[in-house]
């Protein structure tokens, strides 16, 4: 996570806000791509065809993935839904010492979003918001709804 803030700070600095939210958020997109494969293999996954088995995968991924620090927890409130939530963001919290929060695009979701489209997944998610939500409103959260043929 320290490399993560120093890359951002640098490219910051180098290619400004705009280019730095966009390099950012390709390099989630290509590593939780390559997580959620490694997640699939170590635990023997191949393909998801119901609420129950991405449950399963989201709860490795997110054992194996989520650091003690990250206040971030989720849950499955009913049938083909999530909701997760962040209590306090990290990356708010550095972006926003770096003076650029009102211009950051959040990617932390982008690594969820980017498994459920790895995996093949079909859903929906609100709210839909690329800017930082806990700078928006003082909470950060998304609703995921899937649609499995079950």
């Amino acid at each position: 996570m320290t490399h993560d803030g120093m890359w951002f700070f640098h490219c910051l600095q180098e290619c400004g806000i705009e280019k730095t939210n966009k390099i950012n958020k390709a390099a989630i997109k290509s590593m939780a791509k390559i997580e959620i494969k490694r997640i699939q293999h170590i635990f023997g996954i191949d393909e998801i065809n119901k609420f129950g088995e991405l449950q399963n995968i989201i709860k490795n991924a997110l054992e194996v993935f989520k650091a003690d620090f990250m206040e971030f927890n989720h849950s499955f409130p009913s049938k083909n839904h999530m909701h997760c939530e962040i209590h306090k963001c990290w990356a708010y919290d550095g972006i926003k010492r770096l003076g650029v929060i009102d211009e950051y695009k959040c990617g932390i979701f982008d690594r969820i979003d980017s498994w459920l489209d790895n995996l093949g997944i079909k859903y929906d998610v609100n709210p839909k918001i690329e800017n930082c939500l806990m700078n928006i409103n003082g909470r950060c959260y998304r609703d995921y709804t899937f649609y499995f043929n079950e």
